[in-house]
């Protein structure tokens, strides 16, 4: 059977029910959204925008900032706490856990109650338990502060993306989520520097204080900067129910499987599995700097491998100012190809040179400069760049087409994005130590395996939801 699915007019007219062009029958879940033409994404004044997408970028700077901080210092907590190293690092795979399971609860409860409200919450808690953690008395604590941090941290990328979604037209979309997503990947590329300089000069202590200082400013920006961007709340439906029919409603809701149950969709697997692709490599990647390259180049100070990590984290700031824009473009060129329609897998073209071809090339090229010490510093350091700049041409197409396929449910889709990615990102932090002696080669994960090709239509996923008329 063929399956209804939307399709918006370019003069902003009525939904009306349409085929869909694809092979594979995807049923759409669509609650009542109030509007439907263009200006809903009017309700803001462009600096405003601007704005909100600036707030939204240091809040989503904190949680994977503090995946990787811990990182140059692992040796001077592992003595604080007598421990191993391997030891403190599983603490960081844990983190990464918590930052996957996290959105299960955050992306229901963010489309029931609006985006300010959970983005402050999660801000206000971020600081309450950075503080807990640059004051642990001991491992277990220390282990337990870090896995809430991770918890509260994530929801300021689930409502961020949601956020981008709310206020900018699908055209717009590529170039302010480029932008929002600098800050959640210069974050773990900058985050190990900071640290190396912190515990050069300071106790490790010092970083979660710093850390819980960021996460204050962030609190203050949010309540006084980021207003509500829902286009509508589900919670305005539970007005006149009784107690008990709240409760059954709420559950409904808020249910984490809610983004589980997403999964049922192959488009959205494969979109997880390339994001996932991307993760491995970041974490696999910067884990195990300070324990490859200091033995490598003869470095002695965490400051010293701790430099290594800008390489990566000037590539996101290059990227940023051009990844967003060629997955706009790109959906531009092909709405014009075809005449004024739009389908969301259009903007994955923009992506698949740089996830075939740029980034498995880059890590080809890493490992084989580390184990056969080729190329001296530079070599290692120019493809660490690459590879960071062609990840942010891939991140936004990514993550706008998971606002882009099912607007309804956003938050719920990117959620269901960022749980896959970042258990890849724990397997990857967790196993990398143990297995840094052994060939580097199975830390390239083939990013082309990813997205399967062109269907018969020529678009991209065969298994893809619908097709769109541009706006």
């Amino acid at each position: 059977m063929s399956l209804p699915l939307t399709k918006t007019p370019v003069d902003g007219g009525a939904l009306h029910q349409i085929r869909s062009h694809v092979s594979h029958d995807i049923p759409m879940v669509t609650p009542p959204v109030p509007k439907s033409d263009d200006s809903i994404y009017d309700r803001l004044p462009p600096h405003r925008k601007v704005i909100i997408t600036c707030v939204l970028a240091i809040c989503g700077f904190l949680a994977p900032m503090s995946s990787t901080t811990v990182l140059s210092a692992i040796p001077e907590v592992a003595g604080t706490f007598n421990t191993t190293g391997a030891i403190i690092n599983l603490t960081n795979a844990i983190y990464l856990i918590f930052m996957g399971i996290s959105p299960c609860f955050w992306a229901p409860i963010s489309q029931v109650y609006g985006r300010r409200w959970i983005c402050f919450s999660s801000a206000l808690l971020f600081f309450a338990c950075s503080l807990g953690t640059a004051l642990s008395p001991n491992l277990p604590a220390f282990f337990v502060f870090r896995a809430l941090t991770a918890f509260q941290g994530t929801s300021f990328l689930i409502v961020g993306a949601s956020c981008i979604g709310d206020i900018y037209r699908p055209t717009e979309r590529a170039t302010a989520m480029g932008w929002f997503l600098s800050g959640t990947l210069i974050g773990p590329a900058i985050g190990p520097f900071i640290a190396g300089v912190i515990v050069t000069f300071q106790g490790w202590r010092v970083i979660f204080y710093l850390q819980a200082a960021l996460s204050g400013l962030a609190t203050v920006l949010v309540f006084f900067l980021l207003p509500e961007t829902i286009h509508q709340k589900r919670s305005d439906e539970l007005l006149g129910l009784s107690p008990g029919q709240k409760a059954i409603r709420l559950w409904q809701w808020t249910n984490p499987f809610r983004v589980v149950k997403l999964y049922r969709y192959p488009n959205l697997i494969f979109a997880a599995a390339g994001s996932s692709a991307l993760v491995w490599n970041m974490y696999s990647l910067l884990t195990p700097i300070r324990y490859i390259i200091n033995p490598r180049f003869g470095l002695s100070s965490p400051i010293q491998s701790g430099l290594f990590y800008l390489a990566p984290g000037l590539g996101y700031i290059t990227g940023t100012f051009m990844g967003g824009r060629w997955a706009d473009h790109t959906v531009k060129k092909w709405i014009v190809i075809r005449g004024g329609v739009r389908f969301p897998e259009d903007r994955l073209r923009s992506c698949l040179p740089f996830m075939g071809v740029v980034i498995p090339g880059c890590m080809l090229v890493y490992g084989w400069s580390i184990e056969k010490e080729a190329g001296g510093i530079p070599l290692p350091i120019i493809v660490m760049f690459l590879q960071g700049v062609a990840q942010l041409f891939c991140f936004p197409s990514l993550n706008t087409y998971c606002l882009d396929v099912m607007q309804s449910r956003s938050a719920e889709v990117v959620a269901g994005n960022f749980m896959i990615r970042y258990f890849f990102a724990a397997a990857g932090s967790a196993v990398v130590l143990p297995r840094r002696r052994e060939n580097w080669r199975w830390l390239v994960l083939d990013d082309k395996c990813c997205f399967p090709g062109f269907g018969d239509s020529g678009h991209l996923l065969h298994c893809s939801v619908g097709k769109v008329v541009a706006r």
